[in-house]
Formats: structure tokens, sequence, C-alpha cells
């Protein structure tokens, strides 16, 4: 056994020891860094006074981004991980959705989505054992799994803008040019000038429709591949090791596909205009 002596009174070294044991006791000395540090403190309360605001009351066009669709996607995953190392078991998997590209194809209602899930796999290792138990450590592995798909969508919204192709033309002066000797001299060349090239090109910046996340759920079973019992190793009843997962999840993601356009709001009353006519004597709703 460890065993350490402690003083309980500091001030007075010719107290009585008390003695403990199996307890790490760390010593804060000028070598050593502290173990963890906290600091805090109270804040006191701030006051705020509400500022009115001067809001536009008339009637304007504003450019918002308007709903196209509104639809849930769900699609199914196979993979397999291999971990770094054997594991006794899984003891939490954190997921999180990351999509990458979520483009609506113009002049069509194909949705073109990709992304990955973002796993943090917490897993027990095994350091020592016997027939009577396992002992180990607690380590954790991230892993991104991929994931494609296309979809039809439904505009149960607004139907998207078609997009403006851009147009190049090409124009000409006409001119008049002299002969050569085997024509009469009388005639002349008239035609447009070959000299010169002029065009008109117009460019139009179209609003490409985009998506926003709402909401997403993930179904998955997740199944420990290659379990083996290790040789010349005790292990208690039923504990085997592995280090490959076999998982399936079906995800179900919830997106908006939205597109910038100009909308016309109509005319409000401003806020506040109630309480200015309340401060009007004799109002007959006050």
């Amino acid at each position: 056994m460890d065993n350490r002596e402690v003083f309980v009174n500091k001030k007075n070294m010719n107290a009585h020891p008390v003695r403990y044991e199996n307890v790490a006791n760390r010593v804060k000395t000028d070598n050593k860094a502290v173990c963890t540090d906290v600091r805090a403190e109270t804040l006191n309360e701030c006051d705020n006074i509400p500022v009115a605001t001067a809001p536009l009351t008339a009637g304007v066009v504003a450019r918002l981004p308007v709903v196209l669709a509104d639809l849930r996607i769900r699609f199914n995953v196979f993979s397999h991980i291999d971990l770094p190392e054997q594991a006794i078991e899984i003891k939490n998997i954190k997921k999180r959705i990351k999509v990458t590209q979520c483009m609506l194809l113009q002049d069509t209602n194909i949705l073109f989505i990709k992304g990955f899930v973002r796993k943090n796999i917490d897993y027990s290792t095994r350091d020592c054992s016997n027939y009577n138990g396992i002992c180990g450590d607690i380590r954790h592995c991230t892993v991104d799994v991929p994931f494609e798909c296309t979809t039809v969508v439904t505009f149960n919204g607004t139907a998207p803008a078609a997009p403006i192709t851009n147009t190049s033309t090409e124009f000409e002066y006409y001119t008049t040019n002299d002969l050569p000797n085997n024509f009469a001299e009388k005639d002349e060349l008239l035609s447009g000038d070959l000299s010169e090239f002029n065009q008109i090109s117009t460019e139009f910046f179209n609003d490409l429709p985009f998506c926003k996340l709402i909401s997403s759920r993930i179904v998955e079973f997740d199944e420990y591949i290659h379990r083996e019992r290790p040789r010349c190793k005790e292990l208690p009843v039923g504990e085997k090791l592995f280090s490959r997962i076999e998982e399936k999840m079906v995800i179900t993601l919830r997106l908006q596909i939205l597109q910038d356009r100009p909308v016309a709001v109509g005319a409000t009353a401003a806020i506040g205009d109630d309480d200015d006519d309340c401060r009007k004597p004799h109002h007959p709703h006050c």
C-alpha cells in the first residue's frame, strides 16, 4: 500500500500526523504546476432602457428569402468502421449531421444532397483482465461517414424564378470601298465593315436557390464484427474483443429550399401607435 502522512494543522508542526492509505496527495511546489485552478466572481446586473424604433410604415418592396419547398428526405447508409485498437464494448456514439452540398438543378425539380455524419465513438479497451473482470481505458475515435443522394422536389411553396440567360449580339457598320481596276470606275463595293468587330453582351446574375436544415433524425443499428477471445489471455465468461463495427443508418432530414426574391410588404401601423393614442385625453379605448 502507498501510505502517506498529512498534517492537519499546518501552523502547528508538532501536531500529530494523520495517516491515510491509498490516497494520492498533490503537493504544490514551485517546480510543479497546480492540477486545476478555478476562479469565479458574481456579476452585478446591468440596467437597460428600451429604445423606440422607427420602422417603415408605408408599403415597401423588400428582398427576402422565399420558401420554395418544405420537405423531408429519407435515405439509408451502410458502412464499416475500423477502430485503431481492440475494444470490449461501445459506451456511447455522438452523431452530428454535416451537409456539404444541397443544390437544386435549375429548370428541373431534382435536388442533389451530399454530406457526412460525424460520429464520435467512445469505447472501452482492455489493459489487464482475468476470469473475474477486465480493466482498461475509455477512449474515443471520431470518423466521418459520407452520404449522397438525389430526390425529386415538389414545390409546395412558391415556384422558383426561371433563370434569365445571358445574351450576346454582334453588329456592324455600313461602308463603301473602291473596287479594283477590273471593275468599272463608277462601281463601288457596298458592304459591312470587315475591319472591326462590334458586340453587345448582357449578363444576368440570377439568385441561386439554397437550402436550410430544419431537423435531422438518425436511427442506427450497430454490430460488432469478428469478436474473438485472444489467446493466452484470461477474460470473464462471454467477453470478447473486436475492432470493426458494421452499422446501418436510416437518416431523415427536414429542410427548406429558399430563394431571394423581391417581396411587396404592405403598409402597417407603427409599433407604439396605440400607446400614443392612449396619451390623448378621452380616448375611447383607454
